[in-house]
């Protein structure tokens, strides 16, 4: 059992008057972790406290912010083994998967390290007699909300490129995966200064206040719902919002391609993490020639996943985060097949405790279902068939989301046609996973806004500074 305690102003301890919130183990229904609720009283004093600090932090040179925070990816990587637990017993991610995520969280903390102190602003060329120059310095106060699926590599980006840049942090990680935001704080806290990272924990009234306070920026990955939710409050207080929300992620499956292969396409890209990944694959749109082969091929992909608790060292495919997600993710199939589609595998409750759910192949899909308009977050592939490569990308491209999408195709001119005219930010051609490290894209319409990843994040948590300089009475110096 984890016992949570919060960091405000360099105190661990404080805070938490509001009573408690207990995690439940998603295999089991055991509770694991106990976190502190803080009220919006104890986040206006975390944010005090922040600006006590920030100035100090903010003239620290870049070269040793870089250092503080190659020291705190050291600290990271001396704790993974316990994060990774952590993330497992909280939200059930096969262990494998969390020693990844962990992983990934230590490589980000080491680039923006590299990174920052090589990024500053630009010299203009204005009359000879005078300096003038573009400066980017720290915004100030960042509130980071975190979400519960890969809390450590999300955590990790976000809270380092605000720290590197100069900035102090307020981390409010989500409610269903607190200790492992705790275990990070401790780590990072260990070798930064104090009072730079403060910890709040607690549910969405807490998330709410953070997002209503007096802060010059907040980063949110999570829910489209909740993204709404704090750039409206942002526009409140005229702080900046990062905003990387929900998706609903497309799949085209062109004809002249390996049905098989495309199969194991789609499958690592709607069960990695239960589905439960924010560029998951979330609705297939299949040409006609190759639709049943390719299904017949996902099903079997799907009924062959090994099933079980995320510790156990063979599992694939763990359960859903709690069982209240499971039921929103039950909910959209049985709607589905209300409406018209069949389930090919999976789409079933299990008998027993956790929050399991099958890895479930639904075909007979239109476009207009809910199960393929909607994010599921969840091991669910709907499968819509369609007569031509345009037609699909124009239903690919028919959303409400733009996060990202991938297209699997032999024909050069088709992959052109697909990153030109899908609006999403990242398109991915004959892979659903991969690309180059730092990357960076702007999310679309409800899937949110500015850079969350790449060496443009840094420049998201700076402003920049026009400054002019003359000799006194029009001289020179």
């Amino acid at each position: 059992m984890y016992t949570v305690a919060q960091l405000i102003g360099g105190v661990w301890g404080a805070g938490g008057e509001a009573g408690e919130l207990v995690v439940r183990d998603p295999t089991d229904g055991t509770p694991v972790t106990s976190a502190p609720v803080a009220t919006a009283d104890e986040v206006g004093k975390a944010v005090a406290a922040a600006r006590g600090v920030a100035a100090d932090w903010a003239d620290t040179s870049p070269a040793e912010r870089a250092a503080a925070l190659h020291r705190a990816a050291d600290a990271v990587a001396e704790a993974a083994d316990e994060l990774a637990r952590a993330t497992t017993a909280e939200m059930g991610k096969p262990l494998a998967d969390a020693r990844g995520g962990v992983e990934a969280g230590v490589a980000t903390l080491r680039q923006y390290a590299e990174l920052a102190p090589a990024r500053g602003g630009r010299t203009l060329h204005g009359d000879p007699a005078a300096l003038d120059f573009m400066a980017p310095q720290p915004r100030g106060v960042v509130a980071v909300i975190t979400p519960w699926n890969d809390p450590v590599a999300v955590a990790c980006g976000l809270l380092g490129a605000a720290l590197v840049t100069g900035n102090v942090v307020l981390h409010k990680p989500s409610e269903r995966t607190p200790a492992t935001g705790w275990l990070l704080a401790r780590a990072l806290d260990s070798v930064l200064p104090a009072g730079v990272l403060s910890l709040l924990t607690g549910g969405p009234e807490t998330g709410a206040a953070l997002a209503a306070a007096e802060v010059d920026v907040v980063a949110h990955v999570g829910s489209t719902a909740t993204g709404r939710a704090i750039a409206s409050a942002a526009a409140t207080t005229g702080a900046k919002a990062l905003l990387e929300n929900g998706g609903s992620d497309p799949l085209v499956v062109d004809a002249d391609v390996d049905p098989i292969w495309a199969a194991a396409q789609a499958a690592q890209g709607a069960f990695a993490n239960a589905g439960q990944i924010c560029v998951a694959v979330e609705r297939i749109y299949v040409h006609r020639d190759l639709a049943e082969d390719f299904v017949t091929a996902l099903v079997d992909r799907a009924a062959a996943l090994r099933v079980g608790p995320g510790r156990a060292p063979d599992t694939e495919l763990g359960p859903l985060v709690d069982r209240r997600h499971r039921d929103q993710v039950h909910g959209q199939v049985t709607a589905a097949v209300a409406d018209g589609a069949r389930i090919r595998v999976g789409g079933a409750l299990p008998d027993g405790p956790g929050a399991f759910y099958p890895a479930t192949v639904v075909d007979n899909c239109r476009h207009d279902m809910s199960l393929v308009r909607e994010e599921t977050f969840g091991p669910v592939a709907p499968v819509v068939v369609v007569d031509s490569f345009s037609e699909a990308l124009r239903c690919a491209a028919d959303s409400p989301y733009g996060l990202a999408a991938t297209v699997l195709t032999g024909s050069m001119s088709h992959a052109q046609r697909a990153w030109r005219e899908l609006p999403v930010g990242t398109v991915k051609v004959n892979a659903v996973f991969g690309g180059a490290p730092a990357g960076a894209a702007h999310p679309r319409r409800a899937s949110g806004q500015g850079f969350g990843y790449g060496p443009e994040l840094l420049d998201e948590f700076t402003a920049v500074k026009a400054v002019h300089i003359e000799a006194p009475g029009g001289g020179h110096w």
